[in-house]
């Protein structure tokens, strides 16, 4: 992704250099391991894994120590990438809110963490992988994560699939925004578990939508091979690649963010065609 040089947004929170560390009980690497394979690419996490955070926070010691240190030029070039990716995101849907007459459109802040982080969602710690706190309205990201997508889920590396993780997230912000979350937390209500495990697909599929719509506004920066490394993330986070490589079966009633092949169709509907118009996931899902 052509990146370098250009303008980059000022709604960046840079916590890296901060780490809270504290003695670990029993059990809580275990369940966190759990959090990693069930909530990649959490959307509603505030929602969805917020118990689960507070299981493996009650599993810690109160003996908690905060230190910090000064960013490596590594780590000071990849703050830089993604504060480029956000001001994309936020040019784009600015473009699209007023192209559609969806009003203003409200830029969230992108947190970047290490260890553990205080949301209004409660704390998360890097297990929980990229999420969406509505809350506080604010993407928070541990950027440890993308080697998990590598080296246990064997997508490709590369800036684009992290760019594509980013505009996944800010997809769930967009759709806190238009009431989109709000609806899909009220249809849940009275719904068999699996039902509503549909409406929660629905929802991540639209996301991916969202994130393909974000790169086909975005396609002048865009690298040969970048489509692909977006597609091999999506494909690596599938539900149904996940559980076969965890459970060695699927299970599709348990299903909440959609098969590797959805991820990967919906974010190549919202690329090719960049109609929003065409993001309505949920009734391809629920009919």
């Amino acid at each position: 992704m052509k990146w370098k040089g250009r303008r980059k947004s000022g709604n960046l929170d840079d916590r890296r250099g901060m780490s809270t560390k504290g003695k670990v009980a029993a059990g809580g690497g275990v369940i966190a391991v759990i959090v990693i394979l069930l909530q990649l690419f959490g959307g509603e996490t505030g929602q969805q894994i917020a118990p689960i955070v507070e299981q493996i926070n009650n599993s810690r010691t109160t003996t908690q120590q905060t230190t910090s240190r000064e960013l490596t030029s590594a780590e000071q070039e990849m703050g830089d990438f993604m504060a480029t990716v956000l001001a994309d995101t936020e040019d784009v849907w600015n473009q699209l809110f007023r192209q559609n007459n969806l009003g203003d459109y409200k830029e969230p802040q992108m947190v970047l963490f290490t260890d553990v982080v205080n949301t209004r969602c409660g704390k998360a710690s890097s297990a929980s992988g990229p999420f969406y706190c509505p809350g506080d309205q604010k993407v928070y990201m541990d950027l440890a994560f993308f080697k998990e997508l590598r080296t246990r889920f064997g997508a490709k590396g590369g800036d684009f699939a992290i760019a594509y993780v980013t505009a996944h997230e800010i997809g769930h912000h967009v759709q806190t925004l238009l009431g989109t979350s709000r609806q899909v937390q009220q249809a849940k209500q009275g719904r068999s578990q699996a039902d509503a495990n549909k409406l929660s697909v629905a929802q991540e599929l639209q996301a991916d939508f969202y994130a393909g719509l974000w790169a086909h506004y975005n396609k002048k920066y865009l690298d040969e091979g970048d489509i692909e490394e977006a597609l091999s993330a999506a494909q690596a986070v599938g539900d149904d690649a996940i559980q076969k490589r965890t459970r060695g079966y699927v299970q599709p009633d348990s299903f909440t963010h959609g098969t590797s092949r959805q991820r990967m169709e919906w974010f190549m509907k919202g690329f090719r065609t960049g109609d929003m118009s065409q993001h309505d996931t949920f009734k391809a899902i629920l009919n």
